[in-house]
């Protein structure tokens, strides 16, 4: 029988948000333990507010407690405060639902949505008392699966992990809980169980697989273990979009991250942008039908009573039905003034009817993604916007009543130049000149243009993967010019400029691109104090240079490092339908310049229709 653990109001009274460890939240399931044959603790190994602004645990959440025999319950990593009290009065870590230590149930789901959260699953892992390494857990303890789009190179963690889920996961959980679920009333074995359930497309065991390495570091193979597991993984892909949804979104009683309703309208993206990861891993393109959006809005309104919806997609404006779907939301929903979110939209496809429409409700800021200054720097990624389409769209959002604006733009980028960097100034100086052209009259205040440029990080499964990223120290110059630019310019005081951090960016790029080698570079780092590392209050990168030196490891072997296409990589096992051909074409057309329609226009046979019945086929 699962204890409930209970913590004091001393405890609670203590740390900095109780709120974050009580449970109860609106729309939370509640089952009789007692009553199930399996139990489930989905994760985000980071602070409560992170995590429950995450859509894909809701969807696992919903889905999970719909079957019957399953309880599915949630955990978060413990903020630094709790962190130290749990530690110190030996508290082991417990699911929200029922208070109930994580390693009592029978599978521990963990999100893996960012590389800089590796040390969060060593911490999530040593407060439930789990062995951090997969080797050592014995049949009394959970299943630990690890999903999301960093398990797409699952290597750098792999000791850690019994199982990683490539892939959506509304398609074969049910299978791995039926085979759990019979196995345990049949005579159950942990390693008898990971060997079968490696035999389910999608699922990947990395204790049954083996790996070399060649003399100077690459890898040399990749192979199985035992007979009977395939070498290549599968991508799952949900293609029935309305089978799981929920209607009741769990409402956490202090402000998320991400504080509103959140409606999926579709998965994946046509546009093709080279550095981007989620672009390729969730192809291909799939639209939720309008009616059942139009249906669900309602519900999740009427369950949560937010005040905000956001219309959740990888680029929005190439939802087909999006104009019908934001004309009926702010109808139906104008008594209640509830705001329409639209994130990633792209300024050629923005419509300025829509724009008004949604300004009538609540004025917010608006984000465009230019990504580049230059035009040249645009084609090499395969951006497909030209200055004259940016201008123009900006010049629609000012006749729109909007006067703040969000740039996004990358440093960093394969065969960057100072002039390319120095254009990313000039563009957004241009862009607050075209606000200057509205009449005085019609102006809502002064115009806010506000710059921030992530550091471009070469991530699996993109043309980019071979490329070589930037040294710590060469980033550090480039946010500095770009800084001295944008203070050339003649709007300079309307213009703000955020950036990432040049060292936290660098230790991404290695996460990302890594093998098994670090998954003890990462355990070191751990037992040194890291944790937190997407927080800039807790990054500590000499404690990570410190475990890369003990183990005898240099990170620019893993960052400045051109790879040859010819090379072995640590993902080169997981098939992702996007092929390795068509990967290799859109590298090669980068360095030329060359840009490749996107896929309303043409074609590119990437190889990602194989997920869909008739191929890709789009209105």
């Amino acid at each position: 029988m699962s204890k409930k653990l209970a913590l004091s109001k001393e405890i609670l009274m203590s740390v900095e948000k109780p709120a974050r460890y009580i449970g109860d939240e609106i729309n939370s399931v509640v089952k009789n333990p007692e009553d199930m044959d399996v139990r489930f603790c989905m994760c985000f190994p980071d602070v409560y507010e992170i995590g429950m602004s995450h859509l894909g645990i809701q969807i696992l959440y919903d889905m999970f407690n719909r079957r019957e025999d399953t309880y599915c319950e949630r955990v978060y990593s413990p903020w630094a405060d709790m962190d130290k009290i749990m530690r110190e009065k030996d508290i082991p870590l417990f699911s929200l639902e029922t208070q109930t230590p994580i390693k009592e149930f029978d599978f521990l789901g963990i999100t893996l949505q960012y590389e800089m959260c590796y040390s969060n699953v060593l911490q999530i892992l040593d407060l439930s008392h789990i062995p951090l390494m997969s080797k050592d857990r014995s049949n009394d303890d959970p299943i630990v699966i690890g999903g999301g789009p960093c398990s797409y190179n699952p290597e750098p963690i792999a000791d850690f992990f019994d199982i990683f889920y490539i892939g959506e996961g509304e398609t074969v959980y049910d299978q791995l809980l039926d085979l759990y679920k019979d196995m345990r009333k049949n005579g159950y074995d942990r390693k008898d169980f990971l060997s079968k359930a490696a035999c389910i497309e999608g699922l990947y065991v990395p204790s049954l697989y083996e790996v070399t390495y060649n003399d100077d570091g690459t890898m040399a193979s990749f192979e199985a273990t035992i007979p009977g597991i395939p070498m290549k993984i599968k991508k799952q892909v949900a293609t029935d979009l309305a089978e799981y949804y929920p209607e009741k979104p769990l409402v956490p009683y202090i402000k998320a991250t991400q504080d509103r309703a959140v409606l999926e309208i579709m998965r994946g993206c046509v546009r093709g942008c080279r550095f981007c990861q989620a672009g390729m891993l969730y192809r291909p393109l799939r639209n939720r039908d309008v009616n059942f959006l139009k249906e669900l809005a309602r519900k999740m309104i009427q369950s949560t009573g937010y005040e905000e919806i956001s219309l959740s997609s990888l680029s929005s404006s190439d939802y087909k039905h999006l104009p019908e779907l934001v004309y009926f939301l702010i109808e139906e929903f104008k008594d209640k003034k509830v705001n329409i979110s639209l994130p990633s939209l792209r300024i050629d496809a923005f419509s300025l009817d829509v724009m008004s429409k949604v300004q009538d409700v609540r004025k917010s800021s608006l984000t465009f993604a230019p990504e580049a200054g230059s035009q040249r720097m645009r084609n090499v990624i395969n951006k497909g916007l030209t200055e004259d389409v940016i201008l123009k769209g900006a010049k629609e959002a000012f006749d729109g009543g909007w006067n703040r604006v969000k740039l996004y733009f990358m440093l960093g980028l394969p065969s960057e130049t100072d002039e390319d960097i120095a254009a990313i100034a000039e563009l957004a100086n241009k862009i607050a000149v075209e606000y200057y052209t509205i009449p005085k009259e019609v102006r809502n205040g002064k115009v806010n243009i506000v710059v921030s440029t992530s550091l471009f990080v070469p991530k699996p499964f993109t043309p980019f993967q071979w490329e070589a990223m930037n040294e710590a120290q060469v980033f550090t110059y480039k946010k500095g010019f770009l800084m001295s630019k944008i203070r050339e310019q003649l709007n300079q005081k309307s213009i703000k400029y955020n950036s990432h951090d040049s060292e936290l960016s660098v230790l991404e790029g290695v996460l990302a691109r890594g093998d098994r080698k670090l998954c003890k570079v990462i355990y070191d780092a751990y037992k040194k104090g890291c944790m937190f590392d997407a927080w800039s209050e807790f990054f500590d990168a000499a404690k990570w240079d410190e475990a890369f030196k003990e183990n005898d490891i240099d990170p620019l072997f893993y960052t400045h490092r051109k790879r040859d296409i010819s090379e072995l990589l640590p993902w080169d096992f997981i098939d992702i339908g996007v092929t390795k051909k068509h990967l290799i074409r859109e590298y090669e057309k980068s360095m030329k310049g060359e840009v490749t329609d996107n896929c309303f226009v043409n074609c590119c046979g990437c190889g990602a229709a194989v997920y869909l019945k008739g191929g890709c086929k789009f209105e």
